[in-house]
């Protein structure tokens, strides 16, 4: 029988620079009407989210990228190179920062395979080459690059390292997901867009997967996508950043595909929502979350975890599963759990997961 792999513990990461009302400042007076400022300000005034932290630097005047000097602050906004150098650069820090957060909890000797998601930028050698030689692993590492794969990413990251451990009760998976989704700024006038934007920040979560009965235990996961929704989530990469495409209609599509029995069995790996006691949604926004939970019937205190990343850190695309799980790792145990995140296509992918007994 295959062995169990289980998420031994969760370290997370954000950069110190906070631009969640920098950017709601930004955003207002890109608006042409008094009309689409009130929905914008009313949208941001019920978005769910306090604060987005940034990798982009702070200021000499201590200003945001927005302001006077910062990295937005000019006519025509910087080029993709411009923000894939900076990718480079930041990327394998705050990726190493929670891993740093994740070895002050469990120790990191012996790791024999390295995972990596992220989709907000591109570099070779890899963030999976340069984090394993910052690091000091051991060439022999096997890694694996997941990419540009979107909010459901750490479903794919964690689920490799399931299978890994399946094939290889000794192996030792570090899993990495790193986004940095504010080096994206799009300078439209356009509501939809800017509402978007306005979910996005940048964060890393780095977790140990392993046979060993501690933490979490990863069950079978499962995958599933909406009809007809291709073009409601995408990223399309332009010669200045890669604009994310997050259509209104996202939240409706996914309450009407979880009020269909059969949608909402394959998006929960079968399981009954009542049987349910630890849920961990992707936090991609306050009115998806209301659609899972008014459509599953969840009570109240259900995504309490999930809505308290939204506001500490908003939509850090895959990385904020990590998030949400860390905070469950840290919670009383749980009996049978589900993971669940949405993505681009539209897809809906998750696991099923409980406390190591």
């Amino acid at each position: 029988m295959p062995s169990t792999a289980h998420i031994i513990a969760i370290g997370t990461a954000v950069p110190d620079h906070d631009i969640h009302h920098a950017f709601i400042d930004w955003a207002r007076a890109r608006l042409p009407d008094s009309r689409s400022a009130k929905i914008f300000d009313r949208m941001a005034g019920r978005a769910g989210i306090g604060h987005r932290w940034s990798v982009l630097p702070i200021g000499d005047d201590g200003g945001s990228p927005v302001d006077m000097g910062g990295f937005y602050a000019r006519d025509l906004l910087p080029g993709t190179a411009e923000r894939m150098q900076l990718y480079a650069q930041y990327a394998p820090a705050l990726s190493l920062a929670a891993i740093d957060a994740l070895r002050a909890q469990v120790s990191l000797d012996g790791i024999t395979h390295l995972v990596v998601a992220s989709c907000t930028g591109f570099v070779a050698p890899g963030i999976d080459q340069i984090v394993a030689a910052r690091l000091g692993l051991d060439p022999s590492v096997e890694r694996l690059l997941v990419g540009f794969m979107g909010c459901y990413a750490a479903v794919a990251a964690l689920r490799s390292a399931r299978h890994i451990v399946r094939s290889d009760p000794a192996a030792r998976v570090l899993v990495i997901c790193v986004e940095l989704s504010t080096l994206h700024l799009q300078d439209t006038p356009a509501l939809e867009p800017l509402l978007a934007m306005l979910q996005f920040g940048d964060g890393a979560a780095a977790a140990l997967v392993t046979a060993q009965p501690q933490g979490l235990a990863l069950g079978q996961p499962f995958a599933t996508t909406l009809p007809d929704s291709a073009e409601l989530i995408r990223w399309d990469i332009t010669d200045r950043g890669f604009a994310m495409h997050l259509s209104g209609e996202v939240p409706a599509r996914i309450a009407a595909g979880l009020s269909d029995p059969v949608f909402a069995a394959a998006a929960t790996g079968g399981r009954a929502p009542a049987d349910i006691d630890g849920w961990a949604i992707h936090a991609g926004g306050r009115s998806i979350l209301d659609a899972v939970e008014t459509s599953l019937a969840l009570p109240a205190d259900a995504l309490t975890e999930s809505r308290g990343v939204l506001a500490d850190n908003g939509n850090m695309s895959s990385a904020t599963l990590m998030f949400v799980l860390a905070r469950l790792l840290a919670g009383p145990p749980i009996r049978e759990g589900v993971a669940l995140a949405f993505g681009p296509g539209l897809a809906a992918e998750g696991f099923g997961f409980r406390s190591a007994a």
